[in-house]
């Protein structure tokens, strides 16, 4: 579950943000002031910040600051107008995106989880991933176990690295259907889904049918352990 770090003076704002946030699965930290902020990030891992501009002892520009000095998280300002010079030196300053009062909130939502996807996709790129005796290879979109190459058609292979990458969190066949969804944007189906489990779990796993890897959690989805 992703904490988010909520920069916003405006308790009626703030409020909403929050209700919201938490209904999408996201831990919210509030903060009112660049302080309380700081402290905050000292304290705490955070997946991505949402910054007032305009804040009583500062304002949200001194707070990016201080994160892009030991971090490349998300960065997302709120602001009062979207005059070019407030957007550019957001930009110029690390930001990923900037949202303009008053908002929309599912706007809001929908950019944040933009911004994440973008930002987790690029923190895998070239890394090494494991799941008990598989090795991944993002960058090469290679798979091996104990040495020998499994070889995943492209489904098998998607399928694989969603739930790679959210290893122990239980993802619904939703979710699971979005991550394998054909980049030429033909219709991948629910009975799809379930041919690339079991197909998957036939190329993985010892015995496919009490599989150690792939779990499903019965009525909710499925998840990787190690």
């Amino acid at each position: 579950m992703d904490t988010i770090l909520l920069t916003e003076d405006d308790q009626s704002i703030a409020m909403g943000l929050i209700y919201s946030l938490t209904q999408e699965n996201f831990t919210v930290l509030h903060c009112k002031t660049v302080e309380e902020s700081l402290q905050a990030l000292t304290d705490t891992t955070v997946a991505l910040a949402i910054l007032d501009i305009t804040l009583p002892d500062g304002n949200g520009y001194d707070i990016c600051r201080k994160i892009r000095e030991t971090s490349d998280i998300p960065v997302i300002f709120l602001t009062a107008c979207d005059e070019e010079v407030n957007v550019v030196m957001g930009l110029d300053m690390g930001a990923d995106d900037y949202i303009t009062k008053p908002f929309r909130i599912r706007e809001l939502i929908s950019r944040i989880k933009t911004v994440l996807r973008r930002y987790h996709q690029h923190e895998h790129r070239g890394a090494v991933l494991e799941l008990g005796d598989l090795t991944i290879f993002p960058e090469q979109g290679k798979v091996f176990q104990n040495g020998r190459e499994v070889v995943l058609t492209v489904p098998e292979y998607r399928l694989l690295l969603a739930l790679v990458n959210n290893k122990g969190q239980i993802l619904t066949r939703s979710q699971l259907l979005e991550a394998i969804w054909d980049v030429d944007g033909e219709f991948v189906n629910d009975n799809t889904l379930s041919v690339c489990i079991k197909r998957l779990r036939e190329k993985i796993e010892a015995n496919p049918g009490e599989p150690a890897h792939i779990l499903t959690v019965r009525g909710l989805g499925y998840k990787a352990i190690s």
